[in-house]
């Protein structure tokens, strides 16, 4: 029984297959040659940036879908704008001039997606095969957000209204899962005053990773500034309440029959009107929360409940409709509303207009700089003048009859360009002595200004006779406004006013602990969904600090004690024989040395003859003479003075133990001094002087040496000068030899021998000849210390 096969060969599937890839990328490599921006935007590739500006303007303003009624005038809109944003950059100008690649962030393939999306549509398969629209609805695009835009207009007005943003990419088949629910969201949110925006990781990586976002779909939400992302299921409520949640607490205040009276005179302390929110639903609704943000610089916000029982006194007193959502404003009379709107469907644009129109005061607080831009703004070549009369007052209980008259005046002349505001001369007086620079005592006076200038610069007359109140200062007050509306010459004084000082500001510690909460609650976040990209900063200024940190406790744990320690001075001088000296040798010369110390060689016997007598032509020696008692304290100092100098080839460093050696220091001030013969001294009494702490320069070659003496305590500063004679010497060491060991502490002594062994190295010190070196006496072993 023979099979007959149908259908085709086996091998025709490979060709087919190769087939239809070379003609996807014929269809590709067309399409994406086809997208020229610079044929798009009508100009040459070397066009300039304002050209390239001109055109973009023009075509732009040709080819907008709310002025063109052509079918492809949203494509065409599309094009003009993203041919602008690749030829007004530079660097995308430039990879597009090299390799026709668009986006400096995307390899070459992935920029040309419109060719291959202009391929996927020509080809058998439409729209529906990927589930992928053809291209991005212009409902969608009036929302885009760019680097530029979002730096210089989103983030700033996020002060004002939150911000819900999605970050989405092409290909993306998450994005398109939840895009009939953000549809439906955004059509919600937006007439209720929430701020819409897109961000395209495809053409946006900048502001992607400005934002943190590096994944999509993202949903973030924006608000002062400040970033947070969406962690929940995508649904409508979730992010509703999102937005809700990024609100600041205590927006709205609620208001029973028990605060009422309260929350309206607080227009006082605050210096803001307020507004009564009255509504049937028992929480606060987001459209009345998102209008509290919008002007919680300016107003008060409380929501009353009609529904609870414990209001009945507050709708009785204000005769409020139960029907419909009602608003009151209130300013400095708390017992009558100055603008009421009741309506039941009650709309964002309604509420922002009405709030809009009263949010200051009749009189209102100078309080900040921000408050007195806006009362008394700049004068406008293209305006009306606009005056401000200004009262400088008092906070005391005295000064309220003259601002409570000032407040009835101003509420009686209402003009457009009259603008009435108090400040208080404690709270503001820079500004006040600018004003009145001759008034020393605090009393109430009126100024009318005229700002000129955002430097500071006004016009101004103050009025005469002063402000208490009276009907007599109210009809001065009235004539000189009268005046001022006839000729604008009457101000005749000029200043330049300092900046107003914020009243309002909070203090340091209250701004850190709220800035110290927002960065927790963002570690938190971040902790809490892992986000550890973000989290990389903090991460490495944490781990930081706690390597510093340990570091420092253990460089503390492994240095020796002796280092930081000072040392107790010796209860009694114990001799000390041969042996023992021997010993001590042995052992501080076993000790390994130590980095940054200097070699100091004892000054023997052994050593006198290499280390000064037969010393090199141009080496100098400098020998620090020391007792047993004070050789520790001694060589610490001594090396601590003479460390910077220690790398100089030409010096070499001893000391002389004058317990051992006792004559010599005194043969060899003898041989060097000329008078000593004339005054009669002994060697005894020589001899007996205390030479602890001198320090001698010792040039072996030349026969000569300079001489440090050691600094007195409280003596002046000639007794430490190395330039006065051997016998004025003699006679202080004489004279002070009894109390020398009361009068001088050893760490003191050294305290002025860095200058002196700069001196030396200048060679301004005087030197002093010797015809021979004593001879020293002692056979001890070299001895060489680490200090």
């Amino acid at each position: 029984m023979t099979v007959r096969r149908t259908g085709r060969h086996p091998r025709t599937c490979p060709l087919l297959l190769a087939m239809f890839l070379l003609s996807l990328s014929v269809q590709w490599v067309t399409a994406a040659s086809e997208y020229d921006p610079y044929k798009i935007l009508g100009v040459s590739r070397s066009a300039s940036q304002p050209e390239i500006k001109r055109a973009y303007k023009n075509l732009a303003r040709e080819w907008h879908p709310d002025k063109n009624k052509d079918p492809n005038a949203e494509d065409m809109f599309i094009k003009i704008s993203k041919s602008y944003e690749i030829l007004s950059n530079e660097e995308r100008r430039s990879n597009f001039d090299r390799y026709g690649q668009m986006d400096e962030n995307q390899p070459f393939g992935q920029s040309q997606h419109h060719g291959f999306r202009s391929f996927h549509n020509s080809f058998y398969f439409d729209e529906s095969f990927f589930q992928f629209p053809r291209s991005r609805d212009f409902a969608d695009s009036k929302y885009l957000l760019h680097h530029a835009q979002f730096n210089n207009d989103v983030l700033p007005d996020s002060y004002k209204r939150p911000y819900l943003i999605k970050v989405t990419s092409d290909w993306c088949f998450a994005c398109i899962h939840i895009e009939p629910v953000w549809k439906e969201t955004v059509q919600q949110l937006e007439p209720l005053g929430v701020g819409i925006g897109i961000v395209d990781l495809g053409y946006e990586r900048r502001l992607a990773n400005q934002l943190g976002a590096h994944r999509a779909p993202s949903i973030i939400g924006l608000v002062n500034g400040r970033v947070t992302f969406f962690h929940q299921a995508v649904v409508q409520e979730h992010l509703r309440q999102f937005i809700e949640d990024l609100l600041p607490h205590k927006l709205v205040e609620k208001i029973t029959d028990n605060n009422y009276m309260t929350f309206l005179d607080s227009w006082r302390v605050e210096n803001k009107p307020t507004v009564l929110l009255f509504d049937q639903v028992p929480m606060v609704p987001l459209l009345y929360k998102l209008t509290a943000f919008a002007f919680r610089d300016y107003v008060r916000f409380g929501f009353v409940d009609q529904g609870d029982t414990h209001n009945t006194r507050l709708l009785r007193q204000f005769n409020i409709n139960t029907y419909a959502p009602t608003m009151l404003l209130f300013k400095e009379d708390t017992e009558k509303p100055v603008d009421i709107i009741q309506a039941r469907g009650m709309k964002r644009q309604i509420m922002d207009e009405f709030v809009s129109n009263n949010k200051f005061l009749q009189v209102p607080r100078l309080v900040n700089q921000q408050l007195f831009d806006e009362l008394c703004p700049v004068k406008q070549f293209h305006r009306r003048r606009k005056y401000c009369v200004l009262l400088i007052t008092g906070e005391d209980q005295t000064f309220l009859p003259g601002n409570k008259a000032f407040l009835d005046f101003a509420s009686a002349n209402k003009k457009d360009v009259l603008r009435f505001a108090y400040v208080y001369q404690h709270q503001q007086q820079p500004l006040c002595q600018a004003l009145l620079p001759n008034q020393a005592s605090l009393t109430p006076q009126v100024v009318i200004l005229e700002r000129r200038s955002q430097a500071g610069k006004v016009l101004y007359r103050s009025v005469s006779g002063g402000w208490n109140g009276s009907e007599e200062d109210k009809y001065r007050l009235h004539e000189q406004l009268e005046l001022l509306q006839k000729d604008p010459a009457y101000l005749s004084s000029d200043a330049v006013l300092p900046e107003l000082n914020n009243e309002m500001a909070p203090i340091f510690i209250i701004r850190w602990i709220n800035a110290a909460y927002d960065y927790i609650l963002q570690i938190y976040d971040d902790l809490l969904y892992s986000n550890w990209r973000e989290m990389m900063p903090i991460l490495s200024l944490i781990f930081s600090a706690l390597f510093i940190l340990f570091g420092t406790v253990i460089i503390q744990a492994f240095s020796e004690p002796g280092e930081n320690k000072p040392q107790k001075p010796k209860p009694k001088e114990q001799p000390q024989t041969d042996d023992d000296d021997a010993s001590s040798r042995t052992n501080s010369s076993s000790r390994p040395p130590k980095k940054d110390f200097v070699e100091v060689t004892e000054l023997t016997d052994i050593t006198y003859t290499s280390n000064l007598v037969k010393l090199r032509p141009g080496h100098i020696n400098v020998v620090l003479v020391l007792t047993s008692a004070s050789k520790n304290a001694l060589l610490r100092k001594f090396a601590k003075e003479v460390f910077s100098f220690s790398g100089t080839q030409t010096l070499h460093f001893s000391f002389l133990n004058a317990d051992k050696h006792r004559h010599w220091m005194p043969s060899l001030l003898r041989s060097a001094s000329d008078t000593a013969e004339s005054e009669g001294q002994s060697d005894e009494d020589e001899e007996s002087l205390d030479y602890t702490g001198h320090v001698l320069a010792l040039n072996g070659h030349k026969r000569y040496f300079c001489l440090f003496r050691p600094v007195f305590t409280g003596d002046s500063s000639n007794d430490s000068s190395s330039e006065t004679s051997f016998s004025d010497r003699k006679r202080k060491s004489r004279s002070r030899g009894s109390s020398r060991a009361t009068s001088i502490e050893l760490h003191h002594k050294l305290d002025r021998l860095g200058l002196w062994m700069e001196r030396l190295m200048e060679g301004t010190l005087p030197r002093f000849q010797v015809p021979a070196w004593p001879f020293l006496h002692e056979t001890t072993n070299t001895q060489k210390e680490k200090v």
